[in-house]
């Protein structure tokens, strides 16, 4: 088992997750952040400190559509992220908005 971050995440990128992570397996995009699958270990700490439950585990039905998106943007087109950062301006009026995968953007965040 390993760990998806799903589209909830777009537009909202809080970094709480990644503060805890024992292996810096978090990647960020432009919008959001994604786990390389082969990197989680399964330990789940992630997901109690996601304010917006956008971490699911790959069994979840939530995820399917999900693991192929962590995957490929975890593998060299995105820079890992290592440390908090402040969420998205704005993160709070998108937190809810279902079906965010419309607005997902392909280019790579800062990382760190």
């Amino acid at each position: 088992m390993t760990y998806v971050v799903t589209d909830v995440c777009i537009k909202c990128k809080y970094t709480d997750c990644v503060e805890v992570c024992p292996v810096d397996c978090f990647y960020e995009g432009k919008n959001m952040l994604v786990i390389n699958p082969d990197e989680c270990i399964d330990c789940g700490v992630c997901l109690p400190e996601c304010p917006v439950d956008a971490i699911v585990a790959d069994s979840d039905p939530r995820a399917e559509k999900f693991l192929e998106l962590n995957r490929e943007y975890s593998s060299g087109k995105w820079p890992s992220i290592t440390r908090m950062k402040p969420p998205m301006e704005g993160a709070e009026s998108f937190d809810k908005t279902p079906d965010k995968i419309k607005d997902f953007d392909p280019e790579p965040g800062e990382g760190n």
